[in-house]
């Protein structure tokens, strides 16, 4: 996950997760990700046009829309 967490960092492409809040509410997302330190990532949040910070604990997958495409599929 943190390769293509970082892949999106250095291409500013967006990747889409799955997250869940603190709430418990799960949603999935189109970011891009600006920085990442040990615990967290700051991204541009494309479904709310604004700057966000998720916690990485609380990613549950990502992945590029087309894995393929850019030779990361396993």
């Amino acid at each position: 996950m943190l390769r293509l967490l970082q892949e999106s960092y250095v291409s500013k492409s967006p990747i889409e997760v799955i997250y869940m809040a603190d709430n418990g509410s799960v949603t999935q997302r189109s970011i891009i990700v600006n920085e990442i330190n040990g615990k967290a990532i700051k991204v541009w949040c494309l479904l709310r046009n604004e700057k966000r910070t998720f916690k990485l604990d609380n990613i549950l997958s990502c992945g590029f829309k087309d894995m393929r495409k850019r030779g990361l599929a396993q």
